[in-house]
């Protein structure tokens, strides 16, 4: 296992059939996730897509990740947390302005993802609505209004995604309070490539 330090992050390539797990080392930490086809990075991860095919907000084991092209870049094969979020954009420096006007200011998870993606020729037009791994963002059902909570996920829980193309991965340790109940910690990643 890799780690990404605290509110930080990385980017890499996987191919196609490779697994990529993303582990929560201590519990409550979430990771942002974005994905690009390797061939051409204008094609890239969808929560609209995703959230149409799937028809669930709530994915979890057996659910896809599909892109701006309605193709499948991502299968979620194991899934000890069962609770993540699709519907919120990678924190930024404006997040912090909005939300922790009285903390100090960070660039964010988008911030973090920019920086990790431009040897790859993405910009920050670029970086679509991450999946937000371990996130937990209850949806009231009567008045549409959302909240972030902080992650039920305990020390050692994880997720595995198969590659559903060759891909460009952004990963990061998220950096907002709310998403991470207030602490800030390392998230772990691996990617086992087909034999």
């Amino acid at each position: 296992m890799k780690r990404i330090d605290p509110r930080s992050g990385v980017a890499f390539t996987m191919r196609r059939g490779a697994t990529l797990t993303v582990s929560d080392p201590q519990g409550q930490q979430v990771s942002d996730l974005v994905a690009y086809n390797r061939d051409d990075v204008r094609e890239v991860i969808s929560n609209g897509r995703t959230f149409d095919y799937e028809e669930t907000i709530h994915l979890g084991w057996g659910n896809r990740l599909w892109s701006n092209r309605s193709n499948p870049m991502l299968t979620i094969t194991n899934d000890t947390a069962q609770c993540h979020d699709f519907l919120l954009t990678p924190c930024s420096e404006q997040t912090f302005r909005h939300f922790y006007p009285d903390k100090p200011l960070h660039r964010g998870c988008f911030g973090n993802l920019v920086e990790a993606l431009e040897p790859y020729g993405i910009g920050s037009d670029d970086i679509p609505t991450a999946f937000n791994i371990f996130m937990n963002v209850p949806v009231d059902g009567e008045s549409g209004l959302l909240a972030v909570k902080p992650p039920i996920s305990k020390a050692g829980d994880k997720i595995q995604l198969r590659a559903e193309m060759d891909l460009i991965i952004g990963l990061t340790a998220c950096s907002a309070y709310d998403s991470n109940g207030g602490s800030f910690k390392p998230i772990d990643y691996s990617v086992s490539e087909i034999v």
